[in-house]
């Protein structure tokens, strides 16, 4: 597995990370405690070496899952975890409080059965806590060894740049993909000019650019995807001339259409590194395989100018949550 420095941070990791949510959290019933583990471990096996959690994945459940998976290979692994939400609820609403995000740091500690927390990150950004607190709470953190590195996501740009002044910040985790590219236009230049890392989720479009999804499918009512504009069954179906556009792509190439996807994300910035998330042994292997692919600058010429074409239809968030992003 080839290494990739998050910006100019000194924070290493595999140039592919799992993201680990939807092992508990998300996208319909939890994946078996057994099951779990051995897909962690075998992502591990594999050259992985960043794992993305949060308190507010389960709750809680994930942050212990992870601790137990990864245990035996602590040294060799980066984890990230998160703090934002109120008691770790997503439904509560926000919370920065410096003295929750202390709260959730010694939380996260025992919960990951370890004695440092590579990169802790904001989950969304409060309005009712400025910027400068929670860098200052999280520097803290660090200067007292509990913390290594401090990131943001889904923050807008000048959020970043006032963080980043308290405390360098080392990624930003966003949704970005070949079906959500705004982060284009203001946050990767800024990213780019602090030297800071970018992490996408959702780099597969929440399953949807793998082309497992189609207009038909039925989301379990625990599952966010059945609440996402994006995904009812009209704009998926508006949708699916992206997926087939990349499973031409992908068959010119002799790989999948999920695997274009992620070449694509990866040969935009050396210092962008996805977190695909999978509950599945051969998605994962599929996945990592996207990490060898090389796209030719015609290639990418051809991608561009073929995505560019179809416009994706439907909104990333209902109304209620796209309110916390970017603030």
């Amino acid at each position: 597995m080839k290494k990739r420095q998050l910006g100019t941070s000194g924070l290493q990791v595999s140039a592919m990370g799992l993201g680990c949510m939807g092992l508990s959290y998300g996208y319909g019933p939890a994946t078996d405690k057994h099951t779990a583990i051995a897909l962690i471990r075998a992502a591990v096996e594999h050259g992985v070496t960043f794992f993305d959690t949060a308190e507010a994945y389960g709750p809680f459940t994930n942050e212990s899952l992870l601790g137990e998976a990864l245990a035996p290979y602590r040294d060799q692994v980066v984890i990230a975890t998160k703090f934002g939400f109120k008691d770790g609820d997503v439904n509560l609403g926000l919370d920065s409080r410096p003295q929750r995000i202390r709260e959730v740091a010694e939380a996260a500690l025992k919960r990951l059965k370890t004695d440092r927390i590579d990169l802790f990150y904001q989950h969304r950004v409060d309005p009712n806590v400025p910027i400068e607190d929670v860098a200052g709470a999280v520097k803290q953190l660090i200067e007292a060894g509990k913390v290594q590195h401090f990131g943001l996501s889904e923050a807008a740009a000048q959020t970043i740049r006032r963080a980043h002044a308290i405390q360098p910040v080392a990624a930003l985790q966003s949704e970005y993909s070949l079906w959500w590219r705004e982060p284009e236009a203001e946050i990767l230049p800024t990213l780019e000019e602090l030297g800071i890392g970018l992490v996408p989720f959702s780099p597969l479009g929440k399953g949807f650019l793998t082309g497992a999804i189609s207009e038909n499918t039925t989301f379990d009512s625990t599952d966010f995807r059945s609440i996402v504009p994006r995904f009812t069954p009209a704009a998926r179906k508006a949708n699916q001339a992206l997926v087939d556009l990349l499973g031409q792509i992908g068959a010119q190439k002799k790989v999948t259409s999920a695997q274009i996807a992620l070449a694509w994300l990866l040969a935009q910035k050396p210092w962008i590194v996805p977190i695909p998330g999978t509950t599945k042994r051969h998605r994962l292997d599929e996945n990592l395989a996207a990490t060898e692919i090389e796209l030719s600058a015609d290639e990418l010429r051809h991608i561009e100018s073929a995505v560019s074409a179809i416009p994706v239809q439907g909104a990333r968030y209902p109304e209620h949550l796209q309110q916390r992003v970017g603030r």
